[in-house]
């Protein structure tokens, strides 16, 4: 008991009032670096047992179940049961999120985790840090914002950045495709096949809409592999994550299902996706005199009353 109020004493004396909340906050950082080696360390595949007694695991069953888990690269592999979500609901949303933003690769979803939680425990060190170099001796709420506001900024960066990632891939793709519609019905016209088409307008748009051009790419590809047209152009509206898109996509579908004309629905939907941009360019134009008042208000305003007013107040000063 008495070693105890030694060490308590020790600790106020030499940090402060707040000593003994440092010593406890810095041993568990300890207990938590001891324990990641353990926490980390992958459990025992079941089908390397199931192998080693002479048993025969199905393929086909053993990469459905490595599916979720096989983040396609050997680096975070054996810490993406830890890194990724275990709820299914939660993991598939994460994962289109995350292609939306662009990021297709099979270990996003773990990367993603890797770097929010990399952040939120560094940020956490560093505010803590930070409250060891104030001046003087920080009362309570002090020290827990300066910890927990670095820790939250560092753990939802990550979901900052790809969220604004996705906002500027979708106006790509909103700006660019009423062009691409455009180019798409020509290509139709002069006698070549929606996947030519497709194609063709992938490699023209590149320069201008790289986005777009790289989802035309995907499913110009994957029409190429053999896979179903329909299934191609409904993964494409969800990768986009666009209105236009979806509609489109459920233009062509209706058409190849009552065999109407494709280029009759590609120039009547083109048309609309032209209107459609003039409106958008209009709500923008007549937002903008809004937008300005406030920068009008600040900078020409207090500029016009010193010119206008100052030398009658300098008058009044100089007069009394």
């Amino acid at each position: 008991m008495q070693v105890l109020t030694q060490s308590w004493d020790f600790l106020i004396a030499a940090f402060g009032p707040l000593g003994p909340l440092y010593a406890l906050g810095f041993i568990g950082i300890i207990m938590i670096l001891l324990s990641a080696p353990m926490a980390f360390k992958p459990k025992e595949d079941p089908f390397k047992k199931l192998r080693g007694a002479g048993v025969a695991v199905p393929r086909g069953k053993e990469a459905a179940v490595r599916l979720r888990y096989d983040s396609g690269g050997p680096s975070l592999e054996k810490l993406a049961p830890f890194l990724e979500p275990k709820d299914q609901k939660e993991f598939s949303e994460t994962r289109l999120k995350l292609i939306q933003a662009g990021y297709r690769s099979r270990s996003a979803v773990s990367t993603f985790h890797l770097f929010r939680f990399v952040l939120g425990v560094g940020s956490l060190a560093v505010g803590t840090l930070s409250v060891f170099l104030l001046p003087n001796d920080p009362d309570l709420p002090t020290v827990v914002l300066s910890v927990l506001i670095p820790g939250c900024i560092g753990y939802f960066l990550p979901n900052y950045w790809v969220e604004r990632r996705k906002q500027a891939r979708q106006e790509d793709v909103t700006n660019g495709f009423p062009d691409a519609l455009d180019l798409m019905l020509v290509c139709v016209e002069a006698g070549q096949s929606l996947d030519q088409a497709i194609l063709r307008v992938a490699n023209e748009i590149q320069g201008s809409y790289p986005t777009l051009a790289e989802e035309f790419e995907i499913v110009a590809n994957e029409m190429r592999a053999g896979k179903d047209r329909v299934t191609v152009l409904r993964d494409m509206a969800e990768r986009c994550g666009v209105t236009d898109i979806s509609s489109f996509v459920t233009v062509l579908v209706q058409s190849a299902t009552f065999g109407t004309s494709i280029s009759d629905a590609l120039r009547v939907y083109a048309s609309e996706m032209r209107d459609k941009r003039v409106m958008r360019a209009e709500e923008k134009a007549n937002t903008l005199p809004t937008k300005l008042t406030l920068g009008t208000m600040m900078f020409t305003v207090p500029p016009l009353l010193i010119i206008l007013v100052g030398p009658s107040i300098y008058d009044m000063f100089q007069y009394f």
